[in-house]
């Protein structure tokens, strides 16, 4: 590789050194600033936005385990309880969205036919969805799953049949001319054109699927991220409250960073 081609994926690399030192170091001024002034400013504030070391011991001294008795739940199920729901809820509709889209691109008649229901439906938020939710499947898993999976797959199916539009006729007709089948000219050219710029959709429409997954989880079930939060209400513990606020903050930002990574390397084209 000479050296001209290389210049530029140096240079981005050391700006991304350089955003991540300078995102820490604000991160980490914030939670000082955040410690200092709850220990020094007396303010009533002060019990509504409790400092990090203040809550971290309340759910240290608790072993870190949310609930009461036998329905209580370590912080370790929780965050993977949460981030199960939400990565079951993305991937199936990731995966229902591409083949959606690529059954109505078949027939300009089915699309037709069901483009405008998908339309009127993408719009709906997530959370409408969960009194349907609760009577279909009760309080469960499965209602945190379809409540993600609602959220997120009209809208990927929406974009799945924009992207095969866009897919030059070429394309399709050089590998026909090599002999593919109508079958292999969708598992070879069509689909591997849609997966990078849908996927980038699911990963922009990730917080939308983070935040009802946490609103299922506070109507009833044991374990989650959003029942810590719920606990934290019903006993009027703001230091419960602000932990599971820093943990889906943090779980969140792990998790987006986890689906560029995911974009990079296997979708890199």
């Amino acid at each position: 590789m000479s050296a001209a081609s290389s210049e530029p994926g140096s240079r981005r690399g050391k700006e991304r050194k350089k955003a991540f030192v300078v995102g820490l170091v604000s991160v980490c001024s914030a939670v000082v600033l955040w410690e200092v002034a709850g220990k020094y400013l007396h303010s009533p504030l002060t019990n509504i936005l409790p400092p990090p070391s203040r809550f971290l011991k309340s759910v240290a001294d608790s072993g870190f385990r949310i609930g009461l008795g036998s329905q209580s739940a370590s912080v370790y199920q929780s965050v993977v309880a949460t981030l199960f729901r939400v990565f079951a809820g993305m991937g199936i509709a990731f995966v229902a969205a591409i083949l959606t889209g690529a059954l109505l691109s078949l027939s300009r008649t089915a699309s037709w036919v069901f483009s405008p229901i998908l339309q009127l439906l993408a719009p709906i938020a997530p959370i409408a969805w969960i009194p349907t939710a609760i009577i279909l499947f009760g309080v469960s898993n499965t209602t945190a799953v379809f409540i993600v999976f609602m959220g997120v797959y009209f809208i990927l199916t929406l974009a799945t049949l924009v992207e095969i539009e866009r897919i030059p006729e070429e394309f399709l007709t050089v590998a026909g001319n090599l002999g593919a089948k109508r079958w292999q000219q969708w598992l070879w050219v069509v689909v591997p054109a849609v997966l990078p710029n849908v996927f980038t959709l699911l990963r922009t429409n990730f917080i939308a699927a983070w935040m009802a997954v946490l609103v299922a989880e506070m109507v009833g079930l044991r374990d989650g991220l959003g029942a810590i939060i719920m606990m934290g209400r019903n006993l009027f513990n703001n230091e419960l409250i602000m932990f599971g606020m820093m943990v889906i903050g943090i779980s969140g930002f792990v998790v987006d960073r986890l689906l560029v990574m995911i974009g990079r390397r296997l979708l890199w084209w």
